[in-house]
């Protein structure tokens, strides 16, 4: 019996509040507690508004998009992530605010973008995807790469005979 991954929520949020209340104790106890509710105050409000901030950019960055009539997935995927990393930043507490942070440095939000775009095509479709993100690169592994050169016969004469179709592609040994 597979279990679905929703039906662990009920442990992820007791866990993290553990961590949440462990990290902040060990900072409290590091740098004392005033300082402690301070730097997490002003984490806080860096998330709110950073959040403003990747929402205004999203938007404008996925109406570009749809403007020039490109797919608008990639714009879509990053504003997404840029606003999960700023929510995170906005939720009081040090554990979450470390993961904002990571999901809005370059590196991380890469990382993160191309898990959405590889979570939407398994869950979406290879065709939804490919009008989202438009067409993908597919690399293809042969282990003997043999060229075929042929032809396709319609009639019996050879004026009549048309050469097969090229297929185009990157060969990976």
């Amino acid at each position: 019996m597979r279990r679905s991954r929703m039906a662990y929520l009920p442990f992820v949020f007791p866990l993290l509040a553990v961590a949440e209340i462990s990290a902040f104790l060990t900072v409290a106890h590091l740098i004392g507690a005033g300082w402690a509710f301070l730097l997490l105050a002003a984490i806080t409000l860096t998330g709110f508004s950073l959040l403003r901030r990747e929402g205004i950019r999203g938007w404008r960055a996925f109406q570009q998009a749809a403007a020039s009539a490109r797919p608008p997935g990639t714009e879509v995927t990053n504003s997404l992530v840029g606003l999960g990393g700023a929510l995170l930043l906005a939720l009081p507490g040090f554990v979450t605010g470390v993961v904002g942070l990571l999901l809005l440095l370059p590196p991380g939000r890469g990382l993160a973008r191309r898990g959405v775009e590889r979570f939407a095509s398994r869950r979406l479709g290879g065709g939804v995807t490919g009008d989202l993100f438009g067409p993908r690169k597919v690399r293809v592994r042969v282990d003997d790469p043999t060229v075929v050169d042929s032809s396709v016969v319609d009639g019996d004469t050879p004026a009549q005979r048309q050469p097969a179709a090229a297929i185009e592609g990157e060969i990976v040994r």
